[in-house]
């Protein structure tokens, strides 16, 4: 497959001229595409410009309205809902995420619950701001009918993620983002389209046979990970999105999704805490870091996120590794012609 390096200003440029011209107001293009491109600088590929042309999709489809005004409306001291109104979801975690950090701080935790978003980006996208201001965050998400719960063989769960973060000492931040499938969906995507087996454990065909083929699992179902373990986390997901806030669940979700490849309309959970409210105001900073330095201290331990700091700081320099036609088509969707 033939690749090539693009930087990551261009990108966003190509990003937000496709997606202004499907449909989007600059508001929701420029909160799309910065999502988009953040993924593509973590080394995220399988949330980066690939999304792209899902998001088009479902625009062109008129299923997402990419010019929605999300509406904030208090529902408790430390809870606010964010209505994206049919809209993409940056945009309204944006509103979020500027409700809640002033309220985490008052109030000692705070919460957004996020409705009638199309969701697609990656979770420490989401979370990474809130932490990099000092604040303990959490998020979850659920889907469509995906993944089939511990001891079926058909879809039910979405791939339901979620993502902690952790402010550190150093300026730097500690986040994990894992579906409660034992794969991402995007990541088989790319699997398929590349050609390549996915591990044993990853889902199976149609006909509920145990596969390494990426294709033959996304015509079947994707299995949670560690079994009956990773159901439970699906289910839990399930019912703090869609239960709690009034969204639908995964197979509702699915049930009325129009195929178009984009983003099913769903809910978001959005979580913040202040840990200097929690009791230990002076030490909870240095008492965490002496934890993950006796951790790292461990032959092969390493901490989530440390690959992607890796990866943010060579891609920053060497722009982003791109499928040259992953690359000629957005540049097609934006109207340009390959340079």
């Amino acid at each position: 497959m033939s690749t090539l390096f693009v930087p990551l200003e261009k990108i966003r440029a190509v990003a937000v001229a496709a997606l202004t011209r499907a449909g989007c107001d600059a508001g929701h293009a420029a909160a799309v595409a910065d999502v988009m491109v953040r993924a593509e600088a973590d080394g995220g590929a399988s949330h980066g410009l690939f999304r792209l042309a899902g998001y088009l999709a479902s625009l062109r489809s008129g299923k997402v309205n990419g010019t929605a005004r999300p509406v904030v409306r208090p529902l408790a001291p430390a809870v606010v809902q964010i209505d994206g109104k049919g809209g993409y979801a940056p945009l309204a975690m944006g509103m979020a995420r500027e409700a809640i950090a002033p309220l985490a701080r008052t109030q000692g935790l705070a919460a957004a619950a996020i409705i009638n978003v199309h969701h697609f980006s990656a979770l420490w996208v989401d979370i990474e701001p809130l932490v990099e201001a000092g604040l303990v965050a959490m998020s979850y998400t659920a889907y469509m009918p995906l993944v089939a719960p511990a001891g079926a063989a058909k879809p039910f769960f979405g791939t339901n993620p979620m993502a902690f973060g952790w402010p550190r000492g150093d300026g730097n931040s500690m986040i994990f983002d894992q579906a409660s499938a034992a794969m991402a969906r995007g990541e088989i995507q790319i699997a398929a389209r590349d050609g390549h087996a996915v591990p044993a454990g990853t889902g199976v065909d149609a006909g509920g046979n145990p596969t390494t083929d990426p294709a033959a699992i996304l015509k079947g179902a994707q299995l949670p990970f560690g079994g009956y373990k990773g159901s439970a986390i699906a289910l839990m997901v399930e019912l703090l999105c869609a239960g709690l806030i009034g969204q639908p669940f995964s197979v509702e979700a699915g049930d009325e999704d129009n195929k178009d490849g984009g983003p099913p309309r769903g809910g978001y959970l959005l979580i913040a805490l202040d840990p200097a409210r929690f009791g230990d105001e002076a030490g909870w900073r240095a008492h965490a870091e002496a934890f993950f330095q006796r951790l790292t201290g461990m032959p092969g331990v390493r901490l989530p996120g440390d690959r992607r700091a890796a990866n943010r700081a060579r891609i920053a320099r060497e722009g982003a590794t791109l499928p040259r036609k992953l690359w000629e088509d957005a540049l097609a969707a934006a109207g340009a012609t390959p340079s």
